[in-house]
Order: C-alpha cells, then sequence, then structure tokens
C-alpha cells in the first residue's frame, strides 16, 4: 500500500519500528517495495564514501536531558534517492532532498541509537548510526567522613566519603577530593549506565594535629569531551571542618635556666586544651611571675588529657642571680640618661654659635 508525501515534509509523523514500509514519494519510479534492501553502514574503522557516502552534522551529538537540539543528515550521491531517519523520538517524514534533519523539542530519552538511512534503486541501502550522549550534571555534591560523627583522632585512619547525587552518564564523572586548595585524588566511576544515578566515592585519610581546623571538600565534574559543553559541569560540595583530637604536646626541657625577676612557664599544646597543673615537692603550686632564689628546684607538670590520658614532665629550675625585670630596668635608665645627656651637649653648642 502506498501513500502520498505529505505536503510539508517537516511535519513529524509517529515513531514507529524499522524496518518499514517506505510511503510513495510522488513519482512511480522511485517507489520502494518492501523489504528494504541490503544495508551498507558506515563504521568508525572503515567509511567507504564511495559506498555510502552519508554524513551527519553534528557527527557527535552531546545534550542535555530536556533540552532541543537538530541534527542534519545528508548524502553526497545522486544514486540515494531517499533519506530516512529511523528514531524513537520524533522522527521526520522521509526525504528525497539530499538532506534531512531530526529535530526534536526536547530530548526525554535516556538511551537512544538514532540511525539515518540512503536508499536506492540501483544498490543496497546503507546508513549512518549517531553517535549521542545525553547528559545531566548532579543535582548535589556533598561530603562525609563515612561510618563516623564528631571529632577525629589524631593518627587513626577515617574514609573521606564524597557523594554525587542523581547525574548521568555516570561513568564520565571525575571526583576530586581537595584540603583546602590542594588536591588530594582524583577518582572515576566504572559504571557505564546512560540513566541517572547516585555514587559515592572515598578516600582514605590520616588525620594530624595539623590537620585540625583544615576544611575538606571535593567536586564533581562531568567530562564529556570535546563535543561536550564547555568547559564541564563542575557541582561542589559543602566545605567539611576537621576537628582532630591530638594529644599534649609539652614544650619544655628537662632543665630551665631563668633568671631573677622572671616568670616561670612552659608551652603545652593540645586539642582540647589540656589541664596543667604543677608541683613543687609534692605541693600543687601557683607558677610565680617573678622569680626568686627561693623559686629554684624541681618541679612536676602533670597534664591532664581526659579520656585520652596524662602525661607528667620533670622539669629542674635554677634561678640565675641578676638581670630579670630589675636589669631590664636599669638598662632603659641608663639609655635615659645618655640620650638627656647628648641633648643637653648638643643645646649647649647651638646656643655658643649664636
Amino acid at each position: 500500500m502506498y501513500m502520498p508525501v505529505p505536503a510539508h515534509p517537516s511535519q513529524i509523523s509517529p515513531p514507529s519500528p524499522f524496518p518499514k514500509i517506505i510511503p510513495s514519494l510522488q513519482s512511480p519510479s522511485l517507489s520502494i517495495p518492501p523489504p528494504i534492501p541490503p544495508v551498507i553502514s558506515n563504521s568508525s574503522k572503515i567509511t567507504e564514501k564511495s559506498r555510502c557516502p552519508l554524513t551527519m552534522s553534528p557527527s557527535t551529538l552531546v545534550v542535555r536531558f530536556g533540552d532541543p537540539f537538530t541534527v542534519n543528515c545528508s548524502v553526497e550521491s545522486v544514486r540515494f534517492h531517499t533519506l530516512i531517519w529511523d528514531v524513537s523520538l520524533e522522527s521526520p517524514e522521509p526525504s528525497m532532498n539530499q538532506y534531512l534533519a531530526w529535530s526534536v523539542n526536547s530530548m526525554t530519552e535516556w538511551d537512544i541509537k538514532p540511525a539515518c538511512y540512503a536508499l536506492s534503486d540501483q544498490e543496497a541501502a546503507c546508513h549512518l548510526i549517531l553517535s549521542l550522549i545525553v547528559y545531566k550534571p548532579p543535582d548535589s555534591v556533598s561530603i562525609s567522613i563515612a561510618n563516623h560523627s564528631g571529632p577525629m583522632l589524631e593518627g587513626h585512619q577515617y574514609t573521606l566519603q564524597c557523594t554525587v547525587q542523581d547525574v548521568a552518564p555516570i561513568g564520565n564523572v571525575i571526583v576530586t577530593f581537595y584540603r583546602e586548595r590542594t588536591a588530594l585524588h582524583r577518582l572515576d566511576s566504572r559504571k557505564t549506565g546512560k540513566t541517572p544515578v547516585n555514587e559515592s566515592f572515598t578516600l582514605n585519610i590520616n588525620p594530624s594535629k595539623d590537620d585540625n581546623g583544615v576544611q575538606y571538600w571535593c567536586e564533581a565534574k562531568l567530562d564529556l569531551g570535546a563535543e561536550g559543553p564547555q568547559p564541564p559541569p563542575v557541582v561542589t560540595s559543602q566545605n567539611l571542618t576537621a576537628e582532630v583530637l591530638f594529644g599534649p604536646q609539652l614544650l619544655c626541657p628537662e632543665k630551665l635556666q631563668v633568671r631573677e625577676g622572671e616568670s616561670l612557664s612552659c608551652e603545652v599544646k593540645g586539642n582540647p586544651e589540656p589541664l596543667v597543673t604543677w608541683f613543687k615537692d609534692g605541693q600543687v603550686v601557683s607558677l610565680p611571675t617573678h622569680l626568686s632564689r627561693k623559686h629554684a628546684g624541681k618541679y612536676t607538670i602533670l597534664v591532664d588529657y581526659g579520656l585520652i590520658g596524662q602525661k607528667n614532665h620533670t622539669l629542674e629550675v635554677e634561678v640565675l642571680v641578676g638581670s630579670g625585670t630589675t636589669n631590664f630596668c636599669n638598662r632603659h635608665f641608663l639609655l635615659a640618661a645618655l640620650l638627656i645627656q647628648t641633648l643637653t651637649c648638643c643645646l649647649d653648642d647651638l646656643l655658643h654659635l649664636l
């Protein structure tokens, strides 16, 4: 059964599976009886232009889900009298021209294999399959510590987890973990699905006291090649501020020499801030702000770090005679007297000249 060509070639006909009976094209000599002749196809490895001179523009289509697009199929040889798009979405009517556009108002399919066919009365038909990628950037990207909440302990291993939500195709996603502005590691997915999925990427870390307060974050880049959007879509996570608990670090020698009038102290670091208690002769003492000879002797420093434990340190203090605050004041007094004397001499010389 044959049907006349519609008045407007751009009119969209309902999709139907291929092969199918091609409508007559007004010229009886050009009618195509079923079934379709054997097909010669162009492949990515061998393209025989002389036998199947089909081309597509663009040759590779990268389209965002829901966006419109147009692909033109053209044939260079007059030996092929009819062009057909075999597609399941908004299929155009066959055309006797040397080109046929496939236009879609909104891409609503994830897995589709469009093909353009060229038919001839003199030889086998040929076809070309469009390389098509339908993509969707992630809805969101988040970072967390897997199976853990709260502060981390120094020297323990933890797993950073970057979760990418509702992205396609997952095989084109590249995830990068960052510590502040430094890239730590780059990962990609081994999945090959075309529809949107969620996936988590992980990275093991061993935090130290230097990591306390730093920010970790991750990003997901959808790399679709040269034919895709430039620059590639990138979605970043929120910042994860690391809280690292580390044991007390006591910056204090075993022997300490100080001068009279100076203060006694040792630097203690830790997170949380440890409780420090000083002992002398078994008694709790307050640190003097102005040392004298009576403050010499052995001290014990007890650093209490709560659940992590305690640490003791013995310090022998030797108090040296002189200097300290007294010498400090004396030095300033001498400098002030010298300055006054210099100004007086200069003033006398000036008055003498006048």
